[in-house]
């Protein structure tokens, strides 16, 4: 490890949270009655493994069914399910005053379940899924929504309760994420080249503090505004709500999906795809899922290209049989609908029942690892080639690999503007996600092995000093050391591959707002001053 004051810091302060993390069962009662005491004594705000609730609301919000039964892993001493500011407080309070950090879950995804579990550290959940009222003010073009929302929610009632087809939201694709974590970490959508991240269009939060205290923008100054907008909000305090500036969209947008193979020239295409993804206007979105599939002679790469032009069905055509003739895209492939509809059409909807938007769990959970990259210049045919012949074989491996466009407003945003830094100067986002039925400890770890191998195979093509990596894929492989006995998470790893020269400012944030680092998970930003 690096010999910098900031690693040094890393060691103490995990040497302190080592040393801090016996907590006896009286302390457990006390935190129970303390919550009790500080609340209008409404038990059925705090779970605890012998309630008949505590594992079904333990296991709703887990996606990754790798963790749904985790052994050798701490899961939570309680988990409050708070419907009041003030039952937020009342957690902080108590965990604080117990030795029980908080960690705080906003309902949607983490896909390494920090939320849910840790290596050691005895924790209280902190569940905001009541947390999920939204008001929109069309006239102002704002919305506020709890941070327990999820992005498909938020989008359901911008378009119900303003009536209004125009107004949008820079939220992710896949329904089910929660605004909380979303946001938290950056946030991509398919309105980013045009818009920036999610992020980006934050105009005022709420947070519990360390200390307890309610505090909005002004309250808690801009400094830890700037951290809770893509700086990893849960080691800050508690979000309990952003106010969300909203978005035009045309009455109109066009969508298109279509699959090509190797068999079709897909690697010239993927190569001519990130030029043209990357210097075309905003209002173009092309995204590439690829996989291998198939057997013996017939296993090939699969890659279905999805987009969306903020426009209408003829100049959509236009552009890519101007600027992209070789997809082979034809009239018949585009379907003209409204903003609200191209969301249903992501998520994998019929986009004719809108109510399918406030599903909070339309996906089956799966058992998987996911990883990401930022590419800085293109990768060339013969690279794809390779890369394609990793997939095609590994026939035990089932590896999707999501291509998604950088440029448009990413470009015009300065890198520490907010704590998400891949702005200008990035190409392509990659994000790798490995899939395999639920198995045993020794298989699972045959396929995450799998998975590292294939990490370390991408390293010529992405960034480099330092890899970037997109925080909301978080990776629990990075910066994982031991000392001694202990496995610990080294930050000057992560935290300059998630941040990159955001990170120091974030771990001083840190220090000012919770310098005991109260609010800690494996990868929660350490505090740090010089």
């Amino acid at each position: 490890m690096a010999s910098t004051p900031l690693a040094s810091f890393t060691i103490l302060s995990l040497l302190l949270h080592v040393a801090t993390s016996c907590v006896s069962a009286q302390s457990y009662e006390a935190f129970r009655q303390c919550f009790l005491d500080r609340t209008i004594r409404d038990s059925s705000r705090i779970h605890s493994p012998d309630t008949p609730s505590f594992y079904s609301i333990h296991n709703a919000t887990i996606r990754n069914s790798r963790f749904a039964s985790t052994s050798g892993a701490t899961k939570p001493a309680f988990i409050v399910t708070p419907g009041a500011t003030l039952d937020v407080q009342a957690a902080v309070t108590c965990g604080k005053a117990n030795g029980l950090h908080l960690r705080v879950r906003s309902g949607g995804h983490d896909y390494e379940a920090r939320s849910s579990y840790s290596n050691g550290d005895p924790f209280v959940i902190l569940d905001l899924t009541d947390f999920r009222s939204i008001a929109v003010d069309a006239a102002e073009g704002t919305a506020w929504v709890g941070a327990g929302a999820t992005v498909s929610e938020l989008y359901y009632n911008i378009n119900t309760q303003t009536k209004n087809d125009t107004l949008a939201f820079t939220g992710s694709l896949c329904a089910s994420v929660g605004i909380g974590g979303f946001i938290g970490g950056g946030g991509l959508s398919a309105l980013g080249r045009k818009y920036g991240a999610a992020a980006d269009n934050i105009v005022d939060a709420t947070i519990v503090d360390v200390n307890g205290r309610h505090l909005d923008r002004k309250a808690m100054g801009e400094d830890l505004f700037w951290a809770i907008r893509g700086g990893s909000s849960a080691s800050f305090g508690v979000v309990l709500a952003y106010k969300v500036q909203l978005v035009s969209v045309p009455p109109s947008v066009t969508v298109f999906r279509v699959n090509r193979t190797l068999g079709q020239g897909l690697s010239k295409l993927v190569e001519k795809w990130q030029t043209v993804s990357h210097d075309s206007s905003g209002d173009l979105f092309i995204r590439i899922l690829a996989n291998a599939v198939g057997a013996g002679a017939n296993r090939t790469i699969l890659a279905t290209f999805e987009g969306m032009f903020l426009g209408g069905h003829d100049d959509f055509l236009s552009v890519l049989q101007n600027s992209y003739p070789e997809l082979g895209v034809e009239a018949k492939d585009l379907t003209e609908m409204k903003w609200i509809e191209s969301t249903l059409f992501f998520a994998g909807y019929p986009t004719t029942d809108k109510t399918l938007l406030l599903d909070r769990r339309p996906y089956k959970n799966r058992t998987f690892k996911g990883k990401s990259d930022f590419a800085r210049e293109p990768i060339s045919v013969e690279a794809w080639d390779k890369i394609w012949k990793y997939l095609l074989d590994a026939e035990d491996e089932v590896l999707q690999i999501i291509l998604s466009p950088w440029g448009g407003k990413f470009d015009e945003i300065a890198e520490d503007a907010l704590p998400f830094p891949h702005r200008k100067g990035n190409l392509i986002n990659l994000q790798y996600f490995l899939f395999w039925p639920d198995s045993p400890d020794e298989v699972n770890q045959k396929h995450l092995d799998w998975m590292r191998g294939f990490y370390d195979f991408m390293a010529p093509y992405v960034s480099s000093n330092p890899r970037a990596t997109y925080f909301n894929v978080k990776d629990l492989d990075l910066g994982t050391n031991k000392l001694g006995n202990t496995t610990y998470s080294d930050a000057t790893v992560w935290g300059k591959t998630y941040f990159q020269g955001n990170f120091e400012r974030l771990a001083r944030v840190k220090a000012r707002v919770d310098p005991e680092s109260y609010f800690w998970n494996e990868q929660s930003i350490p505090p740090f001053s010089a």
